[in-house]
Order: C-alpha cells, then structure tokens, then sequence
C-alpha cells in the first residue's frame, strides 16, 4: 500500500480547477503508473433511484448520485460500510468498502436503502485520475494536502461542509501555536 492510498486529498483554497475547486478525494489507489480516487463531497442532482432504475429495483431512493471527478463519467462506483459484504470487497478506508462485484452493488443499494439494516452507501459517476508522478508535482505545488481517510465522513459529513471540515482538521494538526489565546500579553 502506497502513502497516499486511504488518504484524503484536501483541495488547497488556492486550486481553481473546476473539477477539483474545494474538493476532497479519497484515495483508492496510488503506485507508481498514478493514482485514482473519488471526489466525496459533489452530490449532483440526479438520484440512485433515477440512475439505477433500469437495472435494479430501488423503490423511493432519493440518495443523490456523487460527481467521483472527470473521469469515465459513466462508470458507477459505490462505497459502503456493510461489514459482511465488506469481507469481499475492498477496505478503502477505516470501515468503508469499495463494491467490488454487480452482486455486492446490489446488495448495498437493497439494504442502504431499508434504514433498518444500518448500511449507508454513496454511489460516484466518474473518478479523478493522475498519471505516473503527476499527483506528486501536485502535492509538491501545494495543490493538495493529504490527512487521513475516514468512512463517517465519507457516509455521514454534509457533503457541502467536508472541505471546511477537512480544512479545519488540518489547520488544527497543523498549528503549533493555540489560535485562541486567552491573554495576548502571555505571547
């Protein structure tokens, strides 16, 4: 396994790319032919239920459909916390899979969408995609900055608050000095 792999990448403020503009993108892969990885926090207005409905019966699914970056726009990817499915498919993250098979697919929208059955899911149309280095100059330029993955914010985070969530966290990780200091004359 890479550094990178199970890594968030936390778009800088500074990268205006519009595919990747306060984006944060989970690592899937990472080696030295590139890396691949999803965009978590771009939900688009086109539901599971709409996407999925030629193929698979997923009732009132109203879960939107996540932009995974510009890449391949039409193949499908799922992430999903079912440990028992999990036991088949890729770990990405601490507790979050990567469906690896059209059966594991379906079974995750099935039970994601009884709330009983305590799986969530997100469904992503695209991925990001970097060739070999590319992602490397990228990080150096201060493009992005890594911190770890996490399946909660994955599948519970506001997707329109995960970047200034992310930001935060690495802002804290970061800092040396307190922000908030009681008494400035102590400085």
């Amino acid at each position: 396994m890479s550094l990178l792999q199970s890594q968030f990448l936390v778009a800088a403020n500074h990268l205006r790319d519009p595919n990747f503009y306060k984006s944060v993108v989970l690592v899937l892969e990472h080696n030295s032919q590139g890396a691949m990885g999803l965009v978590i926090n771009r939900p688009s207005a086109v539901t599971v239920e709409t996407v999925l409905s030629e193929h698979l019966e997923t009732g009132r699914c109203e879960t939107p459909v996540y932009i995974g970056g510009p890449v391949e726009t039409s193949a499908l990817f799922i992430l999903h916390n079912c440990l028992t499915l999990g036991q088949h498919d890729q770990e990405v993250a601490p507790g979050l899979f990567l469906a690896g098979s059209h059966e594991s697919f379906e079974t995750v929208v099935r039970d994601g969408i009884k709330p009983e059955k305590g799986v969530k899911f997100r469904v992503f149309c695209g991925y990001a995609g970097w060739g070999a280095k590319q992602l490397e100059a990228e990080i150096s330029r201060g493009d992005w900055r890594a911190l770890p993955g996490d399946g909660q914010i994955v599948l519970e985070q506001d997707p329109y608050g995960t970047w200034d969530y992310c930001t935060r966290r690495l802002y804290r990780a970061s800092r040396v000095i307190p922000h908030n200091v009681r008494n400035p004359e102590w400085n």
